[in-house]
């Protein structure tokens, strides 16, 4: 139970009015003019503390003790086994006997108030690609940009800089390596969506990737002409996920979440600038450096398995 601040009979305020009976010797009545109740809640209170101590001030369930017209036990377990044969609502009261708003309440508290409750959980269908190119996953976060250090940092709301603007991180992960390439653009148009598509296979390509498939979701950038024209001339099969499962994505997903939590809000940046500074800085570690968990804890250009010269010549 919430009880208001100000309130007077929290239960700190009940111990001070029943020690005020018992110890001080007040009168319940006097007692409570001054705790602004009635004799008769004085005279619960007090019993209860004579009863149980300290503890008997608290608050308690309102729930009842005993609830005797609720359904028998059977009656549920009945209703339970012609739900999960398909029955409906209606046909489980006829064949049991009772109201259908009773075996609606009972299915909702078994939470098989929906059939499809009933169908088995889909699998999770993990998918990983052979070879580094087969698949790059693409996607954009929307970033404000930094007037002040941000509420996530200082935890102050109320310093904030309104209209201030936005800006996109295009980011996209190879399936196979979960090698990175990150872009901060203007915006989430067509335009800045092919540029990024071109300088991503570019870069793959500088570490002898071979882009075949890129994966994206349903958003209009990826919907558009100039993009399915930068697919076709890049030779790429553009594959786009299912409406409304992102999970379809979700290497592109999870990455975002880590950069997020690794360079967008990792430290108390004074500026826009100041962040995209941090990125080529951050990515280079992602992809050279960290240790990744579904890699056995190798970064991902180990993927590629570089020689020690092309290492010197692509680490830059």
């Amino acid at each position: 139970m919430d009880t208001h601040q100000n309130a007077v009979l929290t239960p700190k305020g009940r111990e001070l009015m029943v020690r005020a009976v018992l110890d001080n010797g007040l009168t319940k009545a006097v007692a409570a003019c001054q705790f602004h109740t009635t004799a008769k809640t004085v005279g619960k209170w007090v019993k209860r503390f004579q009863e149980e101590g300290v503890d008997g001030l608290r608050d308690r369930s309102s729930r009842p003790l005993s609830s005797p017209d609720q359904t028998p036990a059977a009656t549920c377990a009945v209703v339970e086994t012609l739900r999960r044969q398909r029955y409906t609502g209606k046909q489980i009261a006829a064949e049991v006997g009772v109201s259908p708003a009773t075996v609606s309440r009972i299915l909702r508290r078994m939470g098989l108030n929906k059939l499809s409750a009933l169908e088995p959980a889909e699998p999770v269908r993990r998918y990983e690609r052979e070879h580094p190119g087969e698949l790059i996953h693409i996607d954009i976060k929307k970033l404000g940009k930094i007037g002040v250090v941000g509420h996530r940092i200082t935890g102050d709301r109320s310093k904030r800089v309104r209209g201030i603007g936005w800006e996109y991180v295009h980011v996209c992960v190879d399936d196979a390596s979960r090698i990175a390439v990150v872009e901060i653009k203007p915006d989430e148009r067509k335009k800045s969506a092919v540029a990024f598509l071109k300088a991503t296979v570019a870069y793959y390509a500088g570490l002898g990737i071979k882009v075949e498939r890129v994966m994206t979701d349903n958003g209009s950038c990826y919907r558009s002409r100039a993009f399915a024209r930068a697919c076709k001339r890049l030779k790429l099969r553009h594959i786009r996920t299912k409406p409304y499962t992102p999970k379809t994505n979700g290497k592109a997903e999870r990455f975002i979440q880590t950069s997020l939590r690794e360079w967008a809000y990792a430290c108390a940046y004074q500026d826009s600038e100041g962040r995209a500074a941090q990125l080529p800085i951050w990515l280079h570690r992602y992809n050279w450096h960290r240790p990744h968990g579904s890699l056995n804890a190798k970064p991902p250009i180990s993927v590629l398995g570089l020689t020690g010269n092309n290492l010197l010549r692509l680490h830059s």
